[in-house]
């Protein structure tokens, strides 16, 4: 039975936009791509000297368990070049699962939704764009009614130069 699931994407180093458009491309057929929101510039997090990050949030189906979805993402982005580094530091990619359905669970190693949505606006703005009305199962709050508890100063929609002139 396929899960209706939200995945953050972010990266700081290297070309910002090809990490997660390649991020996307690199998915496996289990995990079918159905949305995407607007890519937003976003200030670190946690760390702040740091390079900015472009963040984006995709709406997916797939048939994976939780952990398998995990798993999967993590050497996903393994495969795409991310190497150890501190928490919160910078990342050449980051692949994050803030919801599958509406399941909340709580283990080592992951924690549905996501523990931390309700605190980070460049999650909850990406996230507005697909599913401003999906509600917290636990908190029961909207993401439109998280964003608008978070502050979301230096977010801005991303707009690649165009080359091209």
């Amino acid at each position: 039975m396929s899960a209706l699931v939200y995945l953050a994407l972010g990266s700081n180093l290297g070309d910002r936009l090809a990490n997660l458009q390649a991020a996307q491309k690199a998915l496996p057929p289990t995990v079918r791509v159905l949305a995407a929101s607007p890519v937003y510039e976003t200030p670190p997090w946690g760390y702040a000297d740091q390079p900015a990050f472009l963040n984006q949030v995709i709406q997916v189906e797939t048939d994976l368990e939780p952990f398998d979805l995990l798993k999967m993402l993590k050497s996903l982005e393994t495969q795409l070049g991310r190497t150890p580094g501190p928490r919160y530091g910078p990342r050449l990619i980051d692949l994050d699962i803030l919801f599958y359905d509406d399941l909340v669970f709580d283990a080592p190693g992951l924690t549905l939704p996501h523990p931390r949505i309700e605190e980070r606006a460049f999650v909850l703005t990406p996230l507005a764009d697909l599913a401003p009305d999906l509600r917290h199962p636990v908190s029961g709050l909207t993401i439109q009614g998280m964003l608008q508890r978070v502050d979301r100063r230096g977010i801005q929609r991303y707009e690649p130069q165009d080359a091209g002139g």
